[in-house]
This record gives structure tokens, C-alpha cells and sequence, in this order.
């Protein structure tokens, strides 16, 4: 149910998947067959009894299922098996036709074990909102469904709870996190007059608020929709299997067909069918895919889309959101400018003293400098916080206060021109003492892996869009060495930008947060930074847990050796199969033959795909 218009959502079944249970049950046959026709010694009809109920519960449904392919022109490197199934029924070799649904189910069976996702995104999006709100009538509170709330209805927001709607705060103090939904890193102080948006997390305080839109217009909505939108209309990649078999499956079908009109054997022709048939693509790729989603375990990389594995390498556009990514997502203290007659350890030292009793978004980040220069706390009295007027309380028998650039206390200070970031005014004894500033830093590694990527990675453009101000994004640009800037974007806007990006070639966008969440899906590749949010793990293709840059250039290197290796695999085993066709057209392979061949061939690819999951390539180089 959507929360928000109180409209069912589509259900998505996961049902276990059929090639399974074709795998083991034609596994079963060929084991019963072998025991019935060459222990048992029974006749051929009853040694054939197992491989008839596999044909017909297991061969019939894929056979079925690689005709509706073919009538939708979707010709994949599944196709030769098909015909060879068929053929080898047609010509009575049903062990023949059981080994091929064997080796076309198992192959199946893993790459659906690779591709399967634990989770929707929109289904992620919906759990995530509130299915009530608290409306406030007289003295009493009532739960009342989103799709109920009027424009003008006064709610409460319970503290750690989910804000439902957007509106503005009537009563009470306190603060909100907006980050997931604006890029802004900070938790956002609210009073009354303060807006509040839908799916920011409140704090530790209840406030009341009135709404201000239906919950269809909210901002949270908004996002829903963009998200519905960008998944319902993200196009189908070409996977590598697939690639391949685009000009693997002609030659194999043009030998085949050649040694049955030059000899007249069809035995011949279907010979080649069994030799040819694709198994390093169904089965070595897929192999390779799970080793590198292996690989990506051990460093903390959840692989969401296996398919991204074969196309991050290839991306030469590279998108960042900028709040969480390339910075860490929390404020910290960055100039003191210290006024006459003030030094900077003695306004620290009164600012951490009194920040000790706030719950302000940038106390933290006070305290946590005065700490690093262990610098000793004062005693603190007459602790006040008014509403807009900044926090003040007698330090060592002087009157401090923090308070902002605009508040009454500060207006007729001499304060230092406006710059870039937060910033908070300290003011002793009445006096103006210091303009204390705060940025959202970049990460250590930001600058050395951004540049790293042309010459290392043929990455050809750099973008940073991000849902703060120009100040903010222009500051952190040049910190790190970004020239493209898009700043002020909401998520819709961000959508727009990386589709115009993904139709000009592969890009790859890294984020976190809700908002980036329609980005992370319109990309060619979405990476998502840390465990924030279930909706953002959902969205993207791969999530990264330690929140650092080397994981995702571990991860683009992963993605790499995954593409060469499976190329290896698929490639080699094909160019020896091609050797099998050209030794069954001459009549030196029977179908049994081939089938065995065929195996042998799958083993030694398998083999060769399993490195991926072998540790030893260094999976770093900025």
C-alpha cells in the first residue's frame, strides 16, 4: 500500500526459480538412466522413462520459453541450446537432449542466483514513510491516514519519528535531519515559523507543525515519483553472454547446417548443435559474476545488480554527489577569526565551555576542535537558550554568547565579510570576541582519486551535482580538482542531468541519501555510500559499507578483472568449441561425443572463471 496516496503498489513475487528445479530433476534422470540402462539392464524404453518426464517437465518449459525470446526477436546466447533440444527429441537422442537442458538450466540457475535482488526500491521508498500522522484536535491526538491530512491540519511529530508532511513548525524547538532528502550535511535546527519537508527524521524534541501540502505534493512524493519513473523507463543493458552470442550463434548454426546438406547425416547436424552449445557463456560468465560478488564481500562492497560488474569499467563519465561522498557528511570547524584583544585558544575554550549544554547541530563540531587542542573546559552557569537569539551562560564570571550573523545581539558588531559554509558569531562581555566557521571538509583521499581517474581509468569527464548552495559545491570543487559543477539541484533536476550524461555514454554516479536515490537508478552504474538508508541501498548497484573512495575504485578494478577474466573464459571456450563443430561436421563426434566434449570444455572455463574470486591483483592504484 502506498502511504502516501493509500493506493495498492504492485507486488513483486520472487518465487524460487524454476531452472532449479530443472537442474536437479534432469540431474535425477541422467543418474536414473545410467543405473536403469547399464546396472539394472533394463530396456531402452524403460532406461528411457526418467529422460521423458525430463523433457516434458523440463525441457518443454524452457523449450516454451526460448520460443516467446524468439518471437519477440530476442535472440540471446541461450538460442543454440534450444535447437538443440529440439533436434536431439526429433532424432531420438533424449540423453542427448536431457545433458543439453542440464547444462541450459544450471547456467540459468546461476546467473538468476547472481542477478536476484533482496530488495524494491519502491518498495523500500513506501516502507520507509509513515503510514499515519498524528493529528491534533482541541487537546487530543488522533492517527489519521496520509491520504486524510488537509492543507491546514495541525500535526505532531513525535521525536526520532519520520516527518509526514510539508509544513511549517507553530511549537516547539529542536532539530531535524534533512540530509537524505536536501544533500545538506547537517541536522537543521527548527522553531517555530521553521519549514519542515516530508521524510526528514526529527530529533530529540516533539514539534508541531501545520501542513502546508496535501501528502501527494509533498517533497517526499515527489521523489516516489521521479524514482517510479526513472526505474519504469531505465533501459535494458546488453550483457556480455549475450554480446557474444550475437555472432557465436550464426557460425554455429551456419556448420551445422552445412555438414547436413553436404553429408545429408542430420546426426551431423545435430552433432555440431551439442558441441556448439554455448555453456561458457551460460555458465563460465555467471561464475565469474558470483566470484566477483565474492570478491566485493571481502571488501565491503554488496553487489546489488551483477550487471554492473561488466559495465562500471567501461563508464567514462563519473558523477558525484557531493554531501557524504567526496566530503563526510558532517560539519567541522574550519577558521576561527578571532576579534581585538582575543586569542584563538582563549574564544575555543569559552565556545566548547558553553557548548557542552547544547544540542545545536554545530556543537559537536566545536567541541570536538577544542578537544583536539586539549584545551580545558570553564565552569559554566545561568545556561539559556531563547529561540532565535543563540545560546548564552556565564563562563568563569563572563556573560558568553553563540548566536548568529543576524541575530539583534550581533547586528551592530564589526563582523568579517559573509563567506562560504555555516558560521557562528561569539560575543564576551557584550564584546564581539570571534566568527567561529564551519565546512563540510572533503574526505583525505578525494582530490588523489579524482585525479587519478583519466589517466588510470579513461574516465573522460568529471561531474559534481549537489543539492547545496553554489558557495558550498564551488569550494569543494576546486578542493578536489572537479571543473563541471551543477549546485542547487533537486532530485528531479539531478535525474535530468545524469540521463543527458547516460545518452552521451556509460556514467557512473556515486551518492547517498533518498535524494540521489532517482540518480543512483538512471545511471549506467548508481554506487551508494554506506548503510544509510534501505532505499538507497535499493537503488543502487552497488553499495559500499565503510563509506571511502578506495572501495569504489577497488570496485571499478573488480569489475575489470571480472570483464577480462569472463572474456577469457567465454571467448577460449568458444574458440575450442568451434574446433569440436569443425571435428563432429566431419563425422569425427557423434552427439554423445559432443555432449562430452562440450563438458570438458565447461569444466576447464569454469575453472578459469572461478579466479575471479581468488584474491592476489592489487585492487588499488591512487
Amino acid at each position: 500500500m502506498n502511504p502516501v496516496t493509500g493506493e495498492p503498489r504492485p507486488r513483486r513475487l520472487f518465487a524460487q526459480p524454476k531452472e532449479n528445479y530443472i537442474a536437479v530433476l534432469s540431474s535425477l534422470a541422467i543418474v536414473a538412466y545410467l543405473v536403469l540402462r547399464f546396472l539394472a539392464g533394463a530396456t531402452p524404453f524403460v532406461a528411457n522413462l526418467p529422460l521423458y518426464v525430463a523433457l516434458v517437465a523440463g525441457g518443454l518449459p524452457l523449450v516454451v520459453d526460448l520460443a516467446i525470446k524468439l518471437f519477440r526477436r530476442q535472440f540471446g546466447s541461450d538460442l543454440l541450446a534450444g535447437i538443440s533440444i529440439v533436434t536431439a527429441v526429433l532424432l531420438g537422442q533424449y540423453l542427448v537432449a536431457v545433458i543439453v537442458i542440464l547444462m541450459l538450466s544450471g547456467g540459468l540457475s546461476l546467473e538468476q542466483f547472481a542477478t536476484r535482488r533482496a530488495s524494491s526500491v519502491l518498495d523500500a521508498l513506501a516502507r520507509r514513510m509513515p503510514q499515519v500522522a498524528h493529528r491534533k484536535l482541541d487537546s487530543r491526538l488522533a492517527d489519521v491516514a496520509l491520504p486524510n491530512i488537509a492543507i491546514g491540519d495541525v500535526l505532531v511529530v513525535f521525536p526520532h519519528e519520520i516527518c509526514p508532511i510539508d509544513g511549517v513548525v507553530i511549537e516547539g524547538h529542536g532539530v531535524m535531519d534533512e540530509a537524505y532528502l536536501t544533500g545538506e550535511p547537517y541536522e537543521i535546527s527548527k522553531t517555530p515559523g521553521s519549514r519542515v519537508i516530508s521524510g526528514a527524521v526529527n530529533g530529540d524534541s516533539a514539534l508541531t507543525v501545520r501542513a502546508e501540502k496535501l501528502a501527494v505534493d509533498s517533497r517526499y512524493e515527489r521523489i516516489m515519483r521521479v524514482m517510479q519513473a526513472t526505474e519504469q523507463s531505465q533501459p535494458r543493458l546488453r550483457r556480455l553472454g549475450d554480446q557474444l552470442g550475437a555472432w557465436y550463434t550464426p557460425i554455429a548454426l551456419g556448420l551445422a547446417g552445412i555438414a547436413w546438406l553436404a553429408t545429408g547425416q542430420s546426426m551431423r547436424f545435430l552433432a555440431v548443435l551439442v558441441v556448439a552449445t554455448p555453456c561458457p557463456l551460460l555458465i563460465a560468465i555467471p561464475v565469474a559474476v558470483i566470484g566477483a560478488i565474492s570478491l566485493s564481500a571481502r571488501h565491503s562492497i554488496i553487489i546489488k545488480n551483477p550487471g554492473a560488474l561488466e559495465q562500471i569499467d567501461a563508464c567514462t563519465t563519473l558523477i558525484f554527489d557531493k554531501t557524504g561522498t567526496l566530503t563526510y557528511g558532517r560539519p567541522e570547524l574550519t577558521e576561527v577569526l578571532a576579534g581585538p584583544d582575543f586569542s584563538r585558544d582563549e574564544v575555543l575554550r569559552l565556545a566548547a565551555s558553553l557548548e557542552q549544554y547544547s544540542k545545536h547541530p554545530l556543537a559537536g563540531a566545536i567541541l570536538q576542535a577544542a578537544r583536539a587542542e586539549n584545551l580545558a573546559f570553564g565552569a559554566v552557569t545561568g545556561i539559556s537558550e531563547p529561540p532565535g537569539q543563540g545560546l548564552s551562560g556565564i563562563v568563569e564570571g563572563r556573560r558568553v554568547l553563540l548566536t548568529g550573523r543576524n541575530a539583534p545581539a550581533a547586528q551592530s558588531m564589526p563582523l568579517p565579510p559573509l563567506a562560504g559554509g555555516l558560521e557562528c558569531v561569539l560575543l564576551v562581555g557584550g564584546r564581539y570576541a570571534a566568527t567561529l566557521r564551519f565546512r563540510d571538509v572533503p574526505r583525505s583521499e578525494s582530490h588523489s582519486f579524482i585525479r587519478h581517474l583519466e589517466p588510470r581509468h579513461g574516465v573522460r569527464r568529471v561531474i559534481l551535482v549537489s543539492g547545496d548552495r553554489e558557495s558550498e559545491v564551488r569550494y569543494l570543487a576546486e578542493a578536489v580538482g572537479i571543473g563541471e559543477v551543477h549546485a542547487g539541484k533537486s532530485p528531479e533536476e539531478k535525474v535530468a542531468i545524469v540521463r543527458e550524461e547516460t545518452a552521451r555514454g556509460k556514467t557512473l554516479f556515486v551518492g547517498d541519501g533518498i535524494n540521489d536515490a532517482p540518480a543512483l537508478v538512471a545511471a549506467t552504474v548508481g554506487v551508494a555510500f554506506g548503510s544509510g538508508t534501505d532505499v538507497t541501498a535499493a537503488a543502487a548497484d552497488a553499495v559500499v559499507l565503510e563509506t571511502s573512495l578506495e572501495r569504489v575504485d577497488q570496485l571499478i578494478h573488480i569489475g575489470r578483472r571480472m570483464r577480462r577474466i569472463a572474456l577469457e573464459s567465454a571467448a577460449g571456450g568458444m574458440a575450442v568449441s568451434i574446433v569440436g563443430m569443425i571435428a563432429a561436421a566431419i563425422g569425427w563426434l557423434p552427439p554423445i561425443g559432443g555432449a562430452i566434449t562440450q563438458e570438458v570444455i565447461d569444466i576447464v572455463a569454469v575453472l578459469n572463471a572461478v579466479r575471479v574470486a581468488l584474491p592476489g591483483e592489487r585492487l588499488r592504484d591512487f
